[in-house]
């Protein structure tokens, strides 16, 4: 069989696709080391930041038949949410109170006339601060607001925020640097190259999120994760 003239023709036809095949992606690879000579990099950078400020809308309601009870439940609670905050420590500075709304389910568009209770009201004190481990303590030592029978409304914890972002961002952005450096002169060493110029460089987008991995910031993680992703081109030499 391996006599016969077919053979001999297909295998020759076989070895010189194979050496042109071979040829082929050795010009590929003499053009890559030749022509671009350059290598890009994503580096990356990670930092929890501790919150620096912090925002508390406390919200209270009540509900009743008659206007002025209404009013009074709510101004009583009142005092009872800035004394609260008072023997917490924070300041008049750091508490806005805002006035009381109650309303007639009466009077509304829609409302019906046999509502059991026709008036209800809310109030709130806004607690910000620069205090921020002050706000979460007190945010967790609420029962005695919730014992003595104010009845604040679900959600109403603190939001913390990162106002000193900008002083944080420079040394992310340096360690995201040396992050993609590290990788450019491994990836030049293991090619025989040495990493040259940087031709350019994008710092890419710091997203903020919650140390709890959430894939969001919402406000309510006192630490914020900070993640940047910049993409550099270095020159090979």
């Amino acid at each position: 069989m391996t006599g016969k003239p077919g053979y001999w023709l297909a295998a020759l036809v076989l070895a010189l696709g194979v050496a042109a095949a071979g040829w082929t992606v050795g010009d590929g690879l003499q053009r890559f080391k030749l022509e671009d000579r350059s290598v890009t990099i994503k580096g990356l950078a990670e930092a929890d930041v501790e919150s620096d400020f912090a925002a508390w809308n406390l919200t209270f309601r009540r509900a009743g038949s008659a206007f002025a009870e209404v009013q009074q439940a709510l101004a009583e609670d009142r005092a009872r949410v800035t004394s609260f905050l008072a023997d917490a420590g924070f300041t008049a500075d750091e508490v806005e109170i805002r006035p009381l709304q109650v309303q007639d389910a009466y009077s509304r568009e829609y409302g019906a006339g046999n509502q059991p209770l026709r008036y209800t009201g809310s109030g709130m004190v806004i607690v910000q601060s620069a205090r921020v481990g002050l706000v979460e303590a007190t945010a967790l030592g609420i029962d005695p607001l919730i014992e003595a029978g104010v009845e604040i409304e679900g959600g109403s914890g603190p939001r913390y925020q990162l106002r000193g972002f900008n002083e944080v961002k420079p040394a992310l952005l340096a360690e995201a640097t040396r992050n993609a450096r590290e990788q450019a002169e491994k990836f030049a060493a293991e090619a025989g190259a040495r990493v040259g110029a940087l031709r350019s460089a994008n710092q890419g987008v710091i997203r903020i999120t919650g140390s709890d991995g959430s894939d969001w910031d919402d406000g309510s993680s006192r630490v914020k994760r900070l993640r940047v992703v910049s993409t550099f081109q270095y020159a090979l030499e």
